[in-house]
């Protein structure tokens, strides 16, 4: 069961914080409920915790895209049990249906980009750091905390923050901004594959499976597609250099 996303602003006891600090040695908690005992141990103050993911970083098409949510302490546990977890290991349908119980429940949540032009210029990893970094300040009630999918800490972020390996796994706040970016990064590639039909973008999401890469072959890439990405970048070359050619 887990303990706290919020924790109300009223300075918990010493003997309570004791209690909760033998509840750890005698039995197994949720990355949730140590982040926090440790956070109220050291602190011993309101806390607003954000978990925050991103998606789309290995794609040759489209932004990268990220979510922060803050969820109140009641809701975590009927997520947990509602199925919450990583968005990779859940099926679109799936998704879809924690989505809505995910933004119903949330105190707050938001999501944040990296565009393309953007992820050529800084490279991806900045950028989907660039995109968690804009999810959280769009929140409307800002966190003082916030869990981050990952190992890389959010450059020049004022809020404390700390980094959990496959976060969206072991968290049920991460797991749940997890499935809100992919939601929302899917619907956006859903409608591009209207515009770019040739790419199957619809199924692919904008990944390099082979449909996609035969596509960029054949066809060229679009403004959507990331230049710094090698396929995408050989493509373009190989483009260019039969233009000239035609033109000689």
């Amino acid at each position: 069961m887990a303990l706290f996303a919020v924790v109300a602003a009223v300075p918990l006891p010493a003997q309570l914080i004791n209690q909760r600090w033998s509840m750890v040695r005698r039995k197994s908690l949720t990355v949730d409920q140590l982040e926090l005992l440790e956070l109220i141990n050291s602190r011993d103050s309101s806390l607003i915790i954000a978990g925050v993911d991103e998606v789309g970083r290995g794609a040759l098409f489209g932004p990268v895209v990220a979510a922060a949510v803050i969820l109140p302490s009641s809701a975590l546990a009927d997520l947990a049990i509602a199925g919450v977890t990583d968005s990779k290991l859940l099926s679109p349908s799936e998704r879809q249906r924690l989505a809505v119980q995910i933004r119903s429940a949330a105190v707050a949540y938001q999501i944040g980009y990296a565009s393309v032009r953007e992820i050529d210029r800084l490279n991806i990893l900045q950028s989907s750091l660039l995109a968690m970094k804009r999810a959280i300040l769009r929140l409307a009630v800002q966190p003082n905390f916030c869990l981050v999918d990952g190992n890389q800490r959010i450059p020049e972020l004022a809020i404390p923050q700390k980094t959990l390996v496959k976060g969206d796994q072991k968290s049920t706040v991460i797991a749940a901004a997890s499935i809100l970016a992919k939601v929302w990064r899917d619907e956006l590639l859903t409608r591009l594959a209207l515009r770019y039909p040739q790419y199957g973008l619809a199924t692919n999401k904008g990944y390099g499976t082979p449909i996609h890469r035969q596509a960029i072959h054949k066809y060229g890439i679009t403004p959507y597609h990331r230049k710094s990405f090698s396929p995408c970048r050989l493509a373009l070359l190989e483009h260019s250099s039969n233009h000239l050619s035609q033109e000689n």
